[in-house]
């Protein structure tokens, strides 16, 4: 073992050598100075506002697409069924996200080509290219967006009627759009629900019919409601009900 260690190393040290002579490595630094002109410290802040943003990133990607209805109703689906941990949290995250990236792709595309790409080429200002960005996300959250929560967060927050819905901030159509979610995936998970509710009621009834009231009603239905869902072939109806609540 020794005579194959020493062997590895002679022949991986020249390469080593080479690759770091060759290839130079990237390194970065973040150094806390004192800025000589007003420009450096509006960098600086920029820079923190990045930052920021980055680590809401995660909420905003929750709160402003389609995520919030996928992955409530998913979970919703995976308690109908019975399946205790079955898809795993991580496969109904994985495919939530995946999900959303598929309906939120146009409005992205959008905010590329109207906000990011005219902001790299240094064609429009930082606040226009942020404001051209929100425009196709907002549109996207009021087209789904119920009046009445509108209307609600519009009058607590106290702000003068608007004539339309463009002239509602983004920061009042944010909580509007995320309550109007809740409501739509509660709807989609009772509808969910029903059928396996009423095989879970006939299991019940069976069970009691023959006196078999010690025998939990869970483990007979649970393959009778996995069945089901295979024959009518589940996922695919779920996840078209989803995608087409969006796109139409």
């Amino acid at each position: 073992m020794r005579l194959l260690g020493l062997l590895f190393w002679f022949i991986l040290l020249p390469t080593i050598g080479w690759a770091q002579s060759k290839v130079p490595i990237p390194s970065f630094n973040l150094e806390v100075g004192q800025a000589s002109n007003p420009e450096q410290v509006a960098g600086t802040l920029e820079v923190i506002a990045l930052l920021t943003i980055l680590s809401l990133a995660p909420a905003f990607l929750i709160m402003t697409t389609s995520f919030t209805r996928i992955i409530i109703v998913l979970g919703f689906l995976r308690n109908a069924l019975g399946t205790q941990q079955s898809p795993p949290n991580q496969i109904l995250l994985g495919l939530a996200l995946f999900l959303s990236f598929f309906i939120m792709a146009p409005i992205w595309g959008e905010v590329n080509d109207q906000a990011l790409q005219p902001y790299f080429k240094k064609q429009i200002s930082q606040a226009e290219a942020i404001d051209r960005g929100v425009r196709p996300l907002k549109r996207f959250m009021v087209r789904f967006t119920r009046e009445k929560d509108l209307a609600l967060f519009v009058r607590i927050a106290k702000i003068e009627q608007p004539k339309n819905v463009s002239e509602v901030p983004v920061w009042v159509v944010i909580p509007a759009f995320v309550i109007s979610e809740l409501k739509t995936a509660f709807q989609m998970g009772f509808i969910i629900y029903i059928p396996f509710l009423v095989i879970d009621m006939v299991v019940s009834s069976v069970l009691m019919a023959m006196g078999m009231m010690m025998l939990p009603p869970i483990m007979i239905s649970l393959p009778f409601k996995l069945m089901l869902f295979v024959l009518v072939d589940g996922w695919y109806l779920v996840t078209a009900s989803l995608v087409k609540s969006f796109t139409g």
